[in-house]
């Protein structure tokens, strides 16, 4: 059986590596703002990836919903937490974001029952 988590962070890294083998100075530094952006400051990185995951939702990036969730996780963040998260995403969203938040919700009971 496939395990969607697995192909996911499988592919990104994959391509990810592709991405920064090709030495472009302008996509290894947005990279390494986007880790910087994450790491522990005035907000703790729970915060901050609930923060992505919400703009994720919003702008409708299901691979950035997956990558969020899986560092909030991650991070410790709660069912709840998240869910409450992507009730503000759809309310500033929109209606729009509600397939992204069927599949986010999806995503949340993998990776729940990979831990389980």
């Amino acid at each position: 059986m496939s395990n969607p988590v697995e192909e996911f962070n499988a592919y990104r890294s994959k391509m990810n590596e592709k991405l920064l083998a090709d030495n472009n100075k302008v996509i290894k530094r947005i990279f390494n703002l986007d880790t910087n952006a994450y790491a522990p400051g005035a907000l703790d990185v729970k915060t901050k990836e609930l923060l992505g995951l919400v703009a994720s939702a919003v702008l409708r990036c299901d691979d950035c919903v997956k990558y969020h969730l899986e560092s909030s996780f991650r991070e410790g963040a709660s069912k709840e937490e998240v869910m409450e998260t992507l009730s503000i995403a759809t309310l500033v969203g929109g209606t729009i974001v509600i397939p992204h938040l069927r599949r986010a919700y999806e995503y949340w009971e993998t990776l729940e029952g990979i831990q389980g």
